[in-house]
């Protein structure tokens, strides 16, 4: 049975530079806690929202205005039956310049839709990636 990862592309009038200083700038676009670093390979940071989500994340590739992935070493949904579902999953920006504008592809693989968590997870990727990510980066 294939799997469809979940995904989110946006096009910005900005350089992949800024695209990357903006992802790796967490606490500015996540909504909820964020205790640690996110900027440097090996880095580890923890999320919290309320008692609903925990995720711990580690920087496990970074390369310098293309790409960077998160792997989610630990975590605990309080709204689904199987609260570890983010366990091992990856979290992926491939950053492409396209002309004069820069397109950035949000994968979260293992976010699947036969996942309980899919449904409400991929909603919430859905506007902090168009949303909060998207404007952060377009500040000037």
């Amino acid at each position: 049975m294939a799997t469809e990862d979940f995904t989110a592309t946006i096009l910005v009038d900005q350089t992949p530079e800024k695209v990357l200083d903006a992802i790796n700038n967490v606490k500015a676009w996540w909504q909820g806690e964020v205790e640690g670093n996110s900027a440097n390979l090996n880095d580890e940071f923890t999320y919290r929202f309320g008692t609903l989500h925990f995720s711990k994340q580690k920087l496990i590739e970074l390369v310098p205005d293309k790409k960077v992935v998160w792997l989610v070493t630990e975590s605990r949904l309080d709204f689904v039956k199987d609260k570890s579902e983010w366990n091992h999953t990856k979290i992926i920006f491939e950053i492409t310049p396209k002309e004069s504008k820069t397109e950035l592809k949000f994968i979260h693989r293992g976010l699947v839709p036969q996942i309980e968590c899919f449904g409400d997870c991929s909603n919430a990727w859905t506007q902090l990636i168009q949303q909060n990510l998207r404007n952060l980066i377009n500040e000037k």
